[in-house]
């Protein structure tokens, strides 16, 4: 007869532990980040200038670029607790990449179509296999591929070595998506405030990206919080089936 072990973050596979586990998946902090995230929009839309020469479709940069580096963001935790998983084998570890994987999925989708919302107007076409745009598309995929091999493999420990692997390639990806526009010619502009010197921008504009920014980060992390208790419930119900299914 074998049993399934119950998660570390579980006590016992008991009512107290199910309620502890299932506890509201929203909490203040996504009450927070919301509450943040429409503060940004207010001030993005109502009280920060107009570019003079975009105009008003220069106002996306502020969500493409904070949905970008909050994907950045999900992928450095997939990559550093992947890199935990495979140093301590602690399942805790791969439950949070899994978790952070999903939310910089929701993440890079919202670059990928915010991204030809904002180059219409301004270059003319909705896409182009610009380097960065391509090598951004790629980490979409590879970031969908790690989810679908976590799906696919039924074993828990070759499921979690194997995703692991694809998500710290992913996040290795980043410095040259980064460094892309420095490498190739290409129609997407240059980091205007992640630069050297500088921000190529004036003030009004720094605080509503930081602003921005701050927002997406907190929704981030509260996206993330909120799939790993996810995570911790459904491996406690998991457990117990196959605690059950074992004693009979």
């Amino acid at each position: 007869m074998t049993t399934r072990a119950l998660p570390d973050d579980a006590d016992a596979a008991s009512p107290a532990s199910m309620g502890a586990a299932s506890r509201p998946l929203f909490d203040w902090l996504f009450g927070v980040a919301v509450l943040a995230m429409v503060a940004a929009f207010v001030r993005a839309v109502y009280f920060t200038p107009i570019e003079a020469l975009q105009g008003a479709a220069q106002k996306i940069y502020y969500v493409h670029v904070s949905a970008a580096l909050s994907a950045y963001l999900a992928l450095g935790i997939v990559a550093l607790m992947s890199i935990v998983y495979l140093w301590l084998r602690d399942e805790r570890a791969d439950r949070l990449a899994e978790s952070a994987g999903e939310v910089a999925l929701v993440f890079l989708t919202a670059v990928l179509t915010t991204g030809p919302l904002w180059g219409k107007p301004i270059w003319g076409t909705w896409w182009t296999w610009d380097a960065r745009l391509t090598l951004t598309l790629f980490l979409w995929f590879l970031t969908a591929g790690y989810l679908v091999l976590r799906g696919a493999v039924d074993d828990p420990s070759m499921r979690a070595r194997y995703s692991a692997v694809i998500g710290i390639l992913a996040a290795l990806l980043i410095p040259f998506i980064h460094l892309s526009v420095y490498l190739f010619n290409t129609l997407h502009p240059k980091p205007i405030l992640l630069k050297p010197d500088k921000p190529s921008m004036p003030n009004e504009m720094v605080v509503t990206f930081v602003g921005f920014f701050i927002a997406c980060a907190l929704l981030c992390v509260a996206l993330i919080r909120a799939r790993y208790r996810y995570g911790v419930a459904r491996d406690v119900v998991r457990a117990m089936d196959a605690a059950e299914e074992g004693g009979e």
